[in-house]
């Protein structure tokens, strides 16, 4: 299991156009990739999830990879966020 903390830097936080995009790249993967903020997990390959934990801009949210290729997931996933996941 590796984890690492990321600060959300889209303007409008994780709505449906970035939590879409997260989405995909965690598909990319075979290991589970959820990350954590404040008191939930969220599983970052389910829109729904992603959508139900209501990160706003300036939230700092904890991947949480595990798996066969949990080390390329977490770095694909801290990328898209510094990307600014579509925006």
């Amino acid at each position: 299991m590796v984890s690492a903390k990321v600060v959300i830097k889209n303007p409008t936080g994780l709505h449906l156009r970035p939590a879409g995009i997260l989405c995909k790249e965690a598909m990319n993967f075979k290991s589970s990739v959820n990350f954590r903020f404040k008191n939930t997990t969220a599983n970052a390959k389910s829109v729904l999830s992603v959508l139900g934990a209501c990160v706003k801009s300036g939230d700092e949210i904890e991947f949480v990879c595990e798996g066969v290729d949990e080390k390329e997931a977490l770095a694909a996933m801290v990328q898209a966020v510094e990307d600014g996941l579509g925006e």
